[in-house]
């Protein structure tokens, strides 16, 4: 019976504060979104630089002027280098011929870098990419060398472009945090509000505090809920319609977002957004009702 009432007054008090309802569903969905966001990137991320990490090679370009004599010997060097996990030697038409590849949906840019443009390098894989510096560190000043590149280097750039979004995105679902909570807490003082002979009377009989509080907790964690699922539906939508189809070719590049990921947000959310949501209403009626 005492269930059943709870239950009965959850659903009244969802209805009598539709308007408010609403937009403390609307904030915490938009909210959760940013949040469900700004994790899925930094999973993404992750697994990005497990992937490409793992893949980046350091690049030793030789001079235009490197000898036969110099070349044998840098590749020798190379080999013998106990860092190294394999090495590849590239000529200049190799080097044109992968230009033309990369770049071949631009064609008068390629047309712009000539046979002699590209020079000859090796492709040096390290066992450890972390030891770039000890590895340019011993091949510097080695004749026949003209520059010693690390992608590492490149993709420490990106990732930093990566982070910043995400913070970015942990900002705005910080604010809009701040905005759901405030809702949370100003629905729940009108519902309280609206109920407060009701609330009286429940005290004069004895009611527990618990039985008096939970059908106002109950309603702030099912508006919690329901903006959680909204976010996810956004977050699942989004994923499909975007990143599966029109910008399908980043993926590909930004290696593909998994499906379990994004369903790994479900649970996340909707516990953040009961919790945060029953927190936040149990304090303000802490504070609004005395009990």
């Amino acid at each position: 019976m005492r269930l059943k009432y709870v239950l009965n007054e959850v659903l009244v008090g969802l209805w009598r504060n539709v308007t408010m309802t609403v937009a403390m569903i609307i904030t915490m969905a938009v909210s959760l979104t940013m949040l469900g966001a700004s994790v899925l990137l930094y999973m993404q991320v992750d697994q990005m630089k497990n992937y490409y990490y793992g893949e980046i090679e350091v690049s030793v370009f030789l001079r235009t002027d490197v000898t036969e004599a110099q070349r044998a010997a840098i590749d020798k060097t190379i080999s013998e280098n106990p860092l190294v996990a394999s090495r590849t030697y590239e000529t200049r038409e190799q080097a044109l011929k992968r230009f033309q590849e990369l770049w071949k949906d631009s064609p008068e840019f390629v047309k712009s870098v000539g046979p002699n443009s590209l020079p000859e390098s090796f492709r040096v894989k390290l066992k450890n990419p972390e030891t770039y510096k000890t590895f340019t560190d011993q091949m510097t000043g080695m004749q026949g060398i003209q520059d010693i590149i690390d992608q590492r280097a490149l993709l420490d750039k990106v990732f930093n472009i990566f982070n910043a979004i995400q913070v970015g995105a942990l900002v705005v679902a910080g604010v809009m945090a701040l905005a759901a909570l405030l809702l949370v807490g100003n629905t729940i003082q009108v519902a309280a509000y609206s109920k407060r002979r009701e609330v009286a009377v429940m005290k004069l009989v004895g009611a527990s505090n618990w039985f008096i509080q939970a059908p106002f907790v109950l309603e702030a964690v099912v508006a919690g809920v329901i903006g959680a699922v909204l976010g996810f539906v956004f977050l699942f939508v989004s994923k499909l319609v975007l990143f599966d189809n029109k910008l399908q070719a980043l993926t590909n590049i930004l290696t593909p977002i998994d499906n379990g990921n994004v369903w790994l947000m479900l649970p996340l959310l909707a516990g953040v957004g009961a919790l945060v949501s029953a927190i936040t209403a149990w304090i303000t009626l802490r504070f609004y009702l005395k009990v």
